[in-house]
């Protein structure tokens, strides 16, 4: 079947959020089965079975829109449907992803779990962020909210991404080979970038070594990017000041896991962008694709087959 009108956008699976449906006639869609449409928003984030076999019975539809930024259960079905075009949510959730960011380094380097678990007045600790030395890695939406929010903290911070460019309040931008020099001496890490293979177990125990005594890492990434047995280490031995991770490597974390207990890990369960915070976020974004999709212009949120996100 043959599908000229780009104004027919699919929503599924069947039960997709109703938000959605108004998010695709606000841009000017209609909402049609998945056998009569030429576009497809797709909300369910763990059933790439599902899509691909969606996406074999419906040869007609050119282009998906997925909501969320972390995209790797799709990675097959990308390779599968090369030919259409793709795009997700990326950039989306970068300003509330970036505030829960800096509250976890603020509340790690400030011992606010430390005081939190207390049950008398206890010794004064804690360290500024303040004019210290930080690491990003990644430098996509996240990294550019979270580099404005840092500035007021006149932070010395090196960006790590795949290609490195000039960005704002960064002194450097490195690639990954510049990684480890970037880590010497660190008072935070902040993990913000696509889960792929190349960067799978990225912080392990060697370069946790490398940062400053009383360094935070803190994870609104992907919990693989951190290998967790190796941080299970490193914060028992009291190596470095801590961790604060939104992801976790496996998640939802088991409830007999060590990190529970260390009393240098904060914990919070994938909460950095809430359902509330996200529905107005990702709305504007379907609304704005399908609106570029009928006039036939550049979408938002491209995502690079060959990279995977």
């Amino acid at each position: 079947m043959t599908v000229t009108d780009r104004s027919r956008i699919a929503l599924a699976p069947e039960g997709t959020g109703k938000f959605l449906g108004e998010a695709v006639r606000s841009g000017g869609g209609t909402v049609v089965p998945p056998q009569e449409a030429s576009g497809l928003v797709w909300a369910d984030p763990n059933d790439p079975d599902g899509l691909h076999g969606l996406l074999r019975e419906c040869p007609q539809i050119e282009w998906i829109q997925l909501p969320w930024a972390g995209v790797e259960p799709y990675r097959e079905v990308f390779q599968a449907h090369r030919h259409r075009l793709w795009t997700c949510g990326k950039g989306i959730y970068a300003e509330p992803v970036a505030e829960h960011a800096l509250a976890l380094a603020l509340a790690g380097l400030r011992q606010v779990a430390h005081y939190g678990r207390a049950s008398e007045w206890t010794r004064a600790s804690g360290t500024n962020l303040l004019g210290g030395r930080v690491v990003i890695l990644g430098g996509g939406g996240i990294a550019e909210s979270l580099l404005r929010l840092l500035g007021p903290f006149g932070c010395d911070v090196t960006v790590v991404r795949r290609t490195p460019c000039p960005m704002v309040g960064a002194a450097r931008v490195v690639d990954l080979a510049g990684l480890d020099d970037a880590l010497v001496g660190a008072r935070l890490v902040v993990l913000a970038l696509a889960l792929t293979p190349e960067t799978s177990g990225l912080i392990d125990r060697r370069r946790l070594g490398l940062l400053a005594p009383e360094a935070w890492v803190v994870n609104v990434a992907r919990g693989g990017h951190i290998v967790t047995e190796d941080l299970v280490t490193i914060l028992a031995e009291g190596s470095i000041g801590g961790a604060a991770l939104d992801v976790t490597d496996p998640e939802p974390l088991p409830r007999d896991h060590p990190l529970w207990s260390e009393p240098r890990c904060i914990i919070t369960p994938h909460s950095a962008n809430t359902i509330a915070m996200a529905i107005p976020l990702l709305s504007e974004r379907v609304r704005a694709n399908v609106a570029r999709w009928l006039a036939g212009e550049v979408l938002v949120g491209p995502v690079d087959v060959e990279a995977g996100y």
